[in-house]
Formats: structure tokens, sequence, C-alpha cells
């Protein structure tokens, strides 16, 4: 029997009895969830960086924005509220739209 020790999504149990496998589980306290969603977005983020075309790339895009969206809720903001932040940062500050690298800064 395989064991994982990780955080999944919700339905996970669910897919493995019907597959006639019996999963188990428990519901994690506040600061075991936190740790767990921390590494699991780790975990994402690696797989998205080792995804070799453009539709596994954006399938890890897609886990890992479910795991920042939990996230933010798991710090008392709603995915709302996040992207709120994130508009208010880009019309601040930019986006990433235009590529832009920034080489050096020189003092005058």
């Amino acid at each position: 029997m395989p064991t994982y020790n990780k955080l999944v999504r919700d339905r996970i149990p669910e897919i493995i009895e019907r597959d006639g496998r019996k999963p188990e589980t428990r519901v994690l306290n506040d600061a075991d969830y936190m740790q767990e969603l921390r590494k699991k977005l780790g975990e994402e983020l690696e797989e998205y960086l080792a995804a070799d075309n453009a539709v596994a790339a954006v399938e890890e895009l897609a886990d890992m924005l479910e795991l920042i969206y939990a996230t933010a809720v798991a710090h008392g903001a709603t995915p709302h509220q996040l992207d709120m932040i994130r508009e208010q940062k880009a019309e601040e500050r930019g986006a990433f739209d235009e590529r832009i690298y920034l080489h050096k800064v020189s003092e005058d």
C-alpha cells in the first residue's frame, strides 16, 4: 500500500474510493494546513518548471492558482481580495506585459 503523506484536493478520497481502494485521511489543523499548503505550492512550482510543453505548463499554473487561492483564504483573504490587490499593484507599479528586464541602476 503506497504512503503519500501530502495535502490533496478535496475530491481525491472520493476518487480513490470509486476505484475500489480505501484512503486513510485526516483533517489538518491550521498550522499543519499552512505548512502543507506551502509545501504543495513548492511541489507544483517544481512541476511547472519541469513542464516540457505549454499545455502541461498551463495545467501546473492552474494547480498553483488553486493553491494560491487556498493559501489566501488561510491567511484570511478571499480570492476576490487577492485579485483586487493584484490589480491595484498592477495599476500602481505595472504588470509584466512589457517584458522589461532591469540590468542595473546608476547613481547620478
